[in-house]
């Protein structure tokens, strides 16, 4: 199953069983079924494993327990054996499973605690035969649960959970990338406020690995919540990095990781991300006098504030040439008092490397704006200057929460890894302008300031009329790309005060957009020929994936070139292209890239079926829905979607079944039509829709059955009379009907022998009844239903033979699958399907910004195109009309 199918299916299921449990706590529920499932899948029957699964401990004697009575107190048994033969007790959230206050009592604890077990019962969820992402999927799905639990905590509740995107910027820039393998040296990673284990995990991914694939780099942290080290400690499993140690305790008070000095124990790295302005951080702490010399020659910081508590502490923390990355509330950048003073002594030790402003609302738990500093100790004494970015302003919205965009994620990554100053972005301080320019205030607006891209109003032009020439420079970039364009548009009038009137009428402007051959030619160069150049650099990247393919080391190359093939475009800002393809990878291309590592490009001739649902009845006796394998619903290829099949393979059959859905839809049009002339009380339908104005089938031919009894004619009368009267009247009598009108000898009534035959007369009422008339009255009405009636048929014959047409695509689709050859099956995917997406986006992206300067263009012409006294001239006889007005209706004043 796709990583972002699993996730989702997993977090629907869950959620609709969390009722009135707060999602902070629920989420200790989830979680640990969640790693209960992923150690019974990967470790049951093997005798030497990281985990013992012993009979009566695995998640299948969980499966077993589903819907007994007492299924929560045999789930908790099953969970303390489980810890206690593996010594994980205290080690793992504590939650029972039987506690009547947060699940319910009685059938609503036994269906809530069956119905979690049962969304990780899924087959697809099978983490011992699930290879599609390798070992990542059940780590990732972690982290994405964490992520949504955090989201839907609540402020001061989800501060267990550090944003994976700003765990990605910290593990990128604190160096940890760089470090080799040294027969002498023990590299070591520290997050003193640990939380979930997030930021650590990230952090130590980028860490090279030793010839086993092992990170070279051990994880040790700790955590003051013993539920939220709980978490850690299962997210380090589920991340294959189960050496890992999280402590537990209040780290200020009593940090566990100590020498044998009885001293901090110093790290290569620390990463932290703590609680903002902590107010208790000093309970049980005598802080000028701590044992562990933190506060020395910094100074004390203030009683009800700990943000320079743990920062001191990761300084003490970090040895001679170690480094971090923290996040902070940015109030530690430039607060006064005890903290100025602190600051100014940190400023002292030049071990502040870097500082980045991050948008506001970012956190869970909290909305202020934070910032990430970053330390390293190593050269310190010769450090000259900090590198500031301002990343503030660069994010999206996602709920009611700021995220950072992929591209967002990558310019500051890519900049400060560079330092490269970039105007309103990026700057290099010396810490002499720091400390005496600026009094060791670190505040980033100091430093860098935002460019201001609003136009401002121009008071003269408002006065006297006329465009700006600082108006139309401030679309330069249009210019350079076509310097003709801009006398095309615009005529200067007054050049001693560079003042401009446009050209032509604003309507056109769209038009002299679209006949610029400069801009025409520049929009084909980024949307075509960079493009092209690009793609070809990325073909043997994605046709040559192997099972040593690492899908994050191939992405971030592909991402690598397609900021260097879009670095001098004009149009398209290389950061804007990056961000299309990361929100590509994330949404499919990741999944097929992983699912190919796993099975090879012959993956890619398999399909998935979506079956009918039937109900049957479970092991426990419950009804449930299962798929009718006998009755596929629908079918898509696992890789390639049958969309591209039909179109590159099929296109005659798919033709057919257009020309048979136009003629269908045109139909459903005309029907609707007919409808709609036809529903008042006079309408001719009337009698047949239904007060929602639908017409049933069985509405129609009720009524026309009753229509056509009121058909009559003289032959249809004596057919009616002679079959009522058959085998009760003599024959004399049925001759003297016949007699009286002759004229129904025509419907041929009698046998060959001359007698009257009741299968004859039968015939002959309904070919007497098709020949009779009827009243005028209503005649209209019954023509217009026929019609209604002919329309109708021949759009259910239509709907049957695209039918038999798809059902005969879809076989041919089948059959073409199973047959795709390895160049047929990378030539659909890397053209027909990847290149195509990105390949359309970029293109409409490059048409959103061309709409948009010709936008610009007729709102700068437009913005100046009344004069103050215009309007004022325009606004005067308006009132003296409407003064007017209101006299002649009477009203006086």
């Amino acid at each position: 199953m796709k990583k972002s199918e699993l996730y989702s299916m997993l977090w629907e299921a869950c959620n609709k069983l969390r009722g009135g449990v707060e999602p902070a706590r629920y989420k200790d529920y989830v979680l640990l079924l969640l790693f209960h499932k992923y150690v019974t899948d990967r470790y049951k029957g093997q005798p030497y494993a990281m985990f013992k699964v012993t009979p009566g401990t695995s998640f299948d004697d969980l499966i077993a327990a589903k819907g007994k009575p007492d299924v929560g107190e045999r789930v908790d048994k099953i969970i303390q054996k489980f810890m206690e033969d593996n010594h994980l007790q205290g080690a793992l959230p504590d939650v029972s499973f039987n506690n009547a206050d947060e699940l319910g009592s009685g059938k609503e604890l036994v269906d809530k605690v069956s119905g979690l077990i049962g969304v990780f019962q899924n087959p697809a969820i099978n983490f011992r035969t699930n290879r599609a992402s390798g070992d990542d999927i059940i780590g990732d799905a972690y982290e994405y649960f964490m992520m949504k639990f955090a989201q839907e905590s609540g402020k001061s509740k989800g501060q267990f959970y550090t944003p994976s995107e700003v765990s990605r910027i910290i593990a990128r820039l604190i160096g940890i990338g760089t470090i080799e393998q040294m027969p002498d040296k023990y590299w070591t990673i520290y997050d003193p406020a640990a939380g979930s284990g997030s930021l650590l995990i990230r952090a130590a991914d980028e860490a090279p690995v030793d010839e086993n694939g092992t990170s070279i780099v051990t994880i040790f942290g700790q955590e003051k919540d013993h539920s939220t080290a709980g978490l850690a400690t299962m997210n380090l499993i589920l991340h294959q990095k189960g050496n890992g140690s999280i402590a537990k305790g209040n780290t200020l008070i009593d940090p566990k990781f100590t020498d044998d000095f009885d001293q901090l124990r110093r790290f290569d790295f620390v990463v932290m991300n703590p609680p903002f302005s902590d107010k208790s951080w000093s309970d049980g702490l005598k802080a000028d006098s701590d044992k562990y010399k933190r506060f020395d020659g910094f100074g004390i910081p203030p009683e009800k504030n700990g943000d320079y508590a743990w920062f001191l502490h990761v300084l003490k923390s970090l040895n001679d040439t170690g480094k971090a990355g923290i996040v902070m509330p940015h109030g530690v950048l430039f607060r006064g008092n005890a903290e100025e003073s602190i600051r100014i002594n940190v400023l002292n030790t030049r071990y502040i490397k870097g500082i980045i402003s991050l948008p506001s609302n970012l956190f869970y738990g909290t909305g202020i704006p934070a910032c990430l500093i970053f330390i390293d100790k190593e050269d310190a004494d010769t450090r000259k200057d900090i590198f500031f970015i301002d990343a503030s302003r660069g994010f999206k919205k996602d709920g009611n929460k700021n995220r950072l965009r992929e591209q967002d994620i990558e310019r500051i990554v890519r900049v400060y890894t560079s330092r490269e100053e970039i105007k309103g972005y990026s700057r290099q301080v010396p810490y002499s302008t720091i400390m005496e320019e600026n009094n060791g205030n670190l505040n980033v607006p100091r430093y860098i300031q935002k460019v201001d891209d609003t136009l401002p109003q121009n008071i003269a032009a408002h006065l006297k009329g006329g465009i700006p020439k600082f108006d139309i420079d401030s679309l330069s970039k249009l210019w350079v790309v076509s310097p003709e364009l801009k006398s095309a548009i615009f005529k200067c009038v007054d050049s001693a005060h560079d003042i401009y009137h446009l050209a032509l009428k604003s309507s056109a402007i769209e038009g002299v957009f679209e006949r610029d051959q400069k801009l025409q030619s520049e929009k084909a160069l980024e949307g075509i020929t960079t493009f092209e150049s690009w793609r070809d650099e990325a073909r043997d990247m994605l046709l040559s994936i192997t099972s040593n393919t690492e899908p994050k080391v191939l992405v971030r190359q592909l991402g690598s070139l397609v900021l260097a093939a879009y670095e001098d475009s004009q149009f398209l800002d290389n950061y804007d292209v990056y961000d299309c393809l990361m929100n590509y990878w994330n949404e499919k291309l990741q999944d097929d890239v992983y699912a190919i590592k796993a099975y090879g490009y012959e993956i890619a001739r398999e399909v998935e079926y979506q079956y009918v649902q039937k109900k049957t009845k479970d092991a426990n006796g419950e009804t449930v829905s299962v798929d009718d394998k006998s009755k596929v619903k629908f079918f898509e290829g696992s890789l390639i979607p049958r969309s591209i099949i039909e179109t590159e393979y099929f296109s005659d059959k798919l033709d057919v079944i257009q020309a048979l859905t136009d003629q269908r839809d045109q139909l459903d049009s005309e029907l609707a039509e007919m409808r709609e002339e036809e529903s008042g009380e006079d309408g001719l339908l009337y009698e047949v829709l239904t007060k929602e104005g639908d017409l049933p089938k069985a509405n129609l031919t009720k009524r026309l059955k009753e229509l056509e009894a009121q058909k009559t004619s003289l032959e249809l009368d004596a057919i009616i009379e002679l079959m009522n009267s058959l085998g009760t009247a003599s024959a004399a009598d049925l001759e003297q009907i016949i007699k009286a009108t002759p004229s129904v000898e025509q419907y041929g009534i009698r046998n060959k022998n001359g007698t009257l035959a009741k299968a004859k007369l039968k015939a002959a009422l309904k070919t007497a009844t098709d020949n009779a008339v009827l009243p005028e009255s209503y005649r209209d009405e019954y023509d217009t239903i026929t019609s209604y009636q002919k329309k109708l048929n021949k759009q259910d014959a239509i709907g049957k033979e695209i039918k038999s047409v798809q059902k005969e695509l879809d076989t041919l689709v089948l059959t073409k699958y199973a047959a795709l050859t390895i160049e047929e099956i990378k030539n659909l995917l890397f053209d027909k399907k990847w290149m195509d997406y990105l390949y359309n986006h970029i293109n409409d992206e490059i048409e959103q910004i061309l709409s948009d300067y010709a936008t610009r263009v007729i709102m700068i012409a437009k913005r100046y195109e009344h004069t103050l006294s215009e309007i004022e001239d325009k606004t005067a006889k308006s009132k003296v009309a409407v003064m007017s007005a209101l006299e002649r209706m009477g009203y006086r004043w």
